[in-house]
């Protein structure tokens, strides 16, 4: 599953430890997400998604 959350976290100014602060997970598990290697539960899914005010289908993509 592909990702936007490097590029939104950014565009905030976030670094990942911001991010992970924010929606309540580890430096580590944003880092995981934002590069492929661990896709987020659905709960964290949706904190992302209300936390930058986009729909879970725009953040994530099927490759």
């Amino acid at each position: 599953m592909k990702n936007r959350i490097a590029e939104l976290r950014a565009e905030r100014s976030w670094t990942q430890a911001d991010l992970a602060q924010r929606i309540g997970v580890s430096r580590q598990s944003i880092n995981a997400i934002e590069t492929g290697k661990f896709d987020p539960s659905l709960p964290v899914a949706f904190r992302l998604a209300k936390l930058l005010s986009l729909t879970i289908e725009d953040i994530f993509t099927d490759e």
